[in-house]
């Protein structure tokens, strides 16, 4: 009975849609800040303007409606509930695909990549899409005990590909997915035929410091600069989670504003987030935190997981797609180290860390072409 899979369906009581009127309406803001750019923060007049269409323009029963369209469903392993999505393809043949989000990110990234992954028009190679939220995400369960990391929860995917039927599959991930689906692919969990990343992990060594090429100086400028001026979210979360909790789970600004600068920072824009996500893209995603109150259970994998960013060699068929905004880029030089079997390398041209959330044509055609061969 444990192993059982039940449909789920999303129905937020509108009592939870007035609390977060409510909320928004009371805020207590802080001054402006005294820079005419993002470099302090998400700016005020920024948050003010998307706070407001939250308010007064948002509609979270379009969202609702859409994903319980696609399929929703539960199940228990491990102990732990898993809410997941479940799209079979129309199409004979489809092979299993299990992708997997991060954060500030959830199943939302994926809403534009569906269509194309599971029905495609040209009757090139379908997928069976699950998408399933992490542990302490979106409206999967909230782990009560330490021990829900990354390779827990690969082995964790293995186990739900196993109850769906799918006894052959592949993986794909970026950010926190890139971790989940890197260690799927170093336990060689069973069933798993090949990975594709986005965000694959690498570091250098000591001779590539001496004589860096191009790709290897803006890794290494990219990583610096996450160091010194956008890993703060990444220190507080993984040294302190509960702490920066309380006021992600009780303040929607507050909230929104932890959030919305990621939206800015990680995404291939001229100067807006909204040059690559829209408003209601951006607030469909913010209420998968909101909602099931996950600001704390989300920030706790960075507590559980942050050392498992680290290279690590895999022998299965590997796929890397490289965005160019991407936060920390790899050069393929140091991910072929560890990547013993990598069967494709895509350089994108444009697009950053939201890569199926930015750049959904691009990234179908990626997973096409790295699927194509694993088959």
């Amino acid at each position: 009975m444990m192993q059982e899979i039940r449909p789920f369906t999303l129905a937020i009581p509108q009592a939870q849609l007035d609390d977060l009127h409510t909320r928004i309406d009371l805020a207590r803001w802080p001054e402006k800040e005294t820079v005419a750019d993002w470099s302090q923060g998400t700016p005020l007049e920024a948050l003010q303007d998307l706070i407001g269409y939250w308010r007064r323009g948002y509609d979270w029963r379009r969202c609702e409606g859409r994903l319980n369209a696609l399929g929703q469903f539960k199940t228990v392993i491990d102990g732990l509930e898993i809410q997941f999505l479940h799209i079979r393809s129309p199409h004979t043949g489809a092979m299993p695909l299990i992708m997997t989000h991060g954060w500030p990110g959830s199943v939302i990234e994926f809403m534009g990549v569906i269509e194309g992954l599971t029905n495609p028009e040209d009757q090139a190679q379908a997928f069976d899409l699950v998408l399933p939220s992490l542990p302490g995400f979106g409206f999967s369960g909230k782990p009560t005990t330490t021990g829900w990391g990354v390779e827990k929860i690969g082995r964790t995917w293995g186990e739900l590909m196993k109850r769906l039927g799918y006894d052959r599959w592949v993986a794909q991930g970026g950010d926190w997915g890139s971790a989940v689906t890197t260690a799927i692919g170093v336990q060689k969990v069973e069933g798993c035929a090949g990975i594709h990343l986005n965000m694959p992990i690498g570091r250098p060594l000591p001779e590539d410091l001496e004589n860096p090429s191009p790709a290897e100086l803006k890794a290494l400028g990219a990583l610096k600069f996450y160091q010194d001026w956008d890993s703060g979210y990444s220190t507080q979360q993984r040294t302190r989670p509960q702490t920066v909790g309380y006021g992600l789970v009780d303040s929607p600004v507050g909230l929104a504003g932890w959030i919305f600068e990621k939206m800015w920072a990680w995404t291939d824009n001229g100067g807006s987030p909204f040059d690559a996500l829209s408003r209601d893209q951006i607030l469909d995603n913010l209420m998968m935190y909101w909602l099931p109150a996950t600001g704390a259970s989300s920030a706790r994998l960075y507590w559980e997981s942050f050392g498992s960013f680290a290279p690590h060699d895999i022998e299965l068929p590997v796929a890397v797609s490289a965005f160019p905004k991407e936060i920390l880029p790899t050069p393929r030089k140091w991910a072929e180290r560890n990547f013993k079997n990598l069967v494709h390398w895509g350089d994108m041209d444009k697009g950053g860390h939201f890569a199926a959330w930015e750049q959904p044509e691009a990234f179908v055609r990626e997973l096409r072409t790295a699927f194509a061969l694993m088959r």
